[in-house]
This record gives structure tokens, sequence and C-alpha cells, in this order.
């Protein structure tokens, strides 16, 4: 009798041909993947926005509030930062795509201040305080650019 059974059960033709859980899975771990994605973001976003905030407060504390330094060394801090991680995660070391995430995409995105700046160089230009726009544009500019570099060499030094 549990001869019968067994072969009954081993040899009954089943009634789908494929079962699509698989379909499932994939969709979850797809969800999952992203989630943990807009977590990963939402963590450095987070960091990386209050740090700014201090940074900015200490600078117009410590320097004046006259020029903005706190969004020039914040977005030089910044590039370079990005220049540094970008090339150290792609050409020196093998790490989780989550941490360009956490590091460039989440803390760099809300930490520098491109926004901030653009809106510092306008008011100069309505106040008519040409000095102040030309030293703001080019130092931004100049030394941004400086610091992506400074930070892409700093991370192939072997």
């Amino acid at each position: 009798m549990a001869m019968g059974f067994a072969k009954t059960a081993w040899f009954r033709k089943p009634t789908t041909w494929a079962d699509n859980s698989y379909q499932t899975c994939r969709e979850n771990s797809i969800v999952g993947e992203r989630l943990s994605s807009f977590l990963v973001i939402s963590l450095g976003a987070i960091v990386g926005a209050n740090a700014r905030y201090v940074l900015s407060r200490y600078a117009a504390r410590l320097l004046g509030p006259t020029f903005p330094y706190g969004t020039l060394m914040i977005n030089v801090v910044g590039s370079a930062i990005v220049g540094f991680f970008m090339i150290w995660t792609t050409e020196r070391v093998l790490i989780d795509p989550r941490w360009r995430l956490l590091m460039v995409v989440g803390f760099c995105g809300s930490f520098t201040t491109f926004s901030s700046y653009a809106y510092e160089t306008m008011a100069y230009f309505e106040q008519g305080q040409w000095h102040l726009l030309l030293t703001n544009i080019l130092s931004n500019n100049l030394l941004c650019l400086i610091g992506a570099v400074a930070g892409m060499a700093l991370a192939r030094v072997r």
C-alpha cells in the first residue's frame, strides 16, 4: 500500500506545470534592494545635512557673515570627498555599491550646497557687489575643481 501511494503521488500529473513563485521572490528582492538603497541614501543625507548646518554656522561665527565662507568650505570639502570616494571605490577597493550611495548621493548630495552658492551669487549680483560676486564664482568653481582633483589624486596614492 505504501508503495502504491508513493507511486501515485510521484507520477501524478501536476495541475500547473510551472510555479510562478520565483517571480514573487524576484519582485520582493528588487523591492528590498530599492528600499535598502533608499534607506542608505537617507541615512547619508541626514548626516550630510546636519554637517552642512553645523559647519556653515561655525564658519559664519568664526569668519563673519560678510562672505559665505561656510558654503565655499562645504563645496570644496564635498568636491574632495566625491573625487576621493569615486576613484577609491572604482579603482582601488571593491566595496558594496551602497557605500557610494551613502557617501556620494546621500551625504555629499545633502552636504554640498550648489543651490546656496547660486542664490548667494545672484544676491551679490542684485546688490551690485561685483567684487564679492566674482570672488564667489571664481573661488567656488576653481577651489571645488581643485578639491575634486586633490581627492582623486589622494585616492590613487599607493
